[in-house]
């Protein structure tokens, strides 16, 4: 029962929040234990917001879920979990996320999980079956998290590293419809807008704009070592774009968990960023 509610509440995908903490690590300001206080408990209430977004998504489209090879094992669509259960688990997570958000005590912060979950609220409700617009508000979650890291920590977010996270969730929002329309098993009403030349073509866009957006923040960081990070950003895309060619799903978090060349690159890159920004 517990392993289902973990799946319910889909505990893997938490570490989408991390994205949280980017503002801290690359404000140089990690061991601030009054900021990481903060961050920590905006990282419990943004997954548990997230989490009762995935429960409500998942609730909507239990007879979708069904017909789906993969979809059709979650915890509701297989019968695993009753809706009542559903419905009583949302109201635990909306309490608790409502109590730390008072504890947090950010009201700008709170505005910013408000917008988020009236954006997945209105994807789940309509807006998924438009195309252009489910990728865009996919992309906005990732932007979002980085905003909501800032705001509860009262750290400003470069105007580059903005631009790098909306352009890098742009194209990971594409890769994931590709791969989904390429699976042709997936039972989404969108995709029947989409073309693999479309999506290619707008992929290879995002993905060169996130290596040019990434570089002029590296210029524009006080510490001039920074723009040696270029190449494994670049590395990192590399084997990202090889995941998604392949015969992946092209969900962000099952490719950077299944894939330890992957995470190798990631892990490689935080060490050198942390080196430059802490020890160096």
């Amino acid at each position: 029962m517990l392993k289902n509610i973990f799946k319910l509440l889909r505990i893997k995908h938490y570490i989408k929040n991390l994205l949280i903490f980017i503002p801290m690590f690359f404000g140089g300001v990690l061991f601030d234990i009054d900021k990481m206080h903060v961050a920590f408990f905006g990282f419990i209430t943004f997954s548990l917001v997230s989490s009762i977004i995935y429960i409500i998504n998942d609730y909507k489209d239990i007879e979708k879920d069904k017909m789906h090879p993969k979809k059709k094992n979650r915890p509701l669509a297989s019968g695993a979990i009753s809706k009542r259960s559903a419905l009583y688990l949302i109201i635990f997570c909306l309490l608790l996320a409502i109590i730390i958000s008072v504890y947090i005590g950010n009201l700008y912060g709170s505005i910013c999980l408000l917008i988020y979950f009236i954006l997945n609220i209105l994807y789940s409700f309509g807006l998924k079956r438009m195309p252009i617009i489910d990728v865009v508000i996919l992309a906005s979650g990732f932007v979002i998290r980085v905003f909501y890291g800032g705001i509860i920590t009262n750290i400003s977010i470069s105007k580059w590293l903005y631009l790098v996270v909306i352009t890098g969730s742009l194209y990971m929002g594409l890769g994931k419809r590709r791969n989904e329309l390429k699976s042709q098993t997936d039972t989404r009403d969108v995709l029947k807008y989409y073309s693999e030349g479309f999506l290619d073509k707008n992929m290879y866009v995002c993905v060169s704009l996130v290596n040019v957006f990434y570089a002029l923040w590296s210029i524009e960081m006080p510490n001039t070592k920074m723009i040696w990070t270029v190449p494994f950003l670049m590395i990192i895309l590399l084997y990202y774009s090889l995941n998604i060619e392949g015969e992946s799903d092209g969900d962000p978090v099952e490719l950077i968990v299944h894939d330890k060349k992957l995470i190798s690159a990631v892990l490689l890159y935080g060490l050198v960023i942390f080196l430059m920004l802490y020890i160096f």
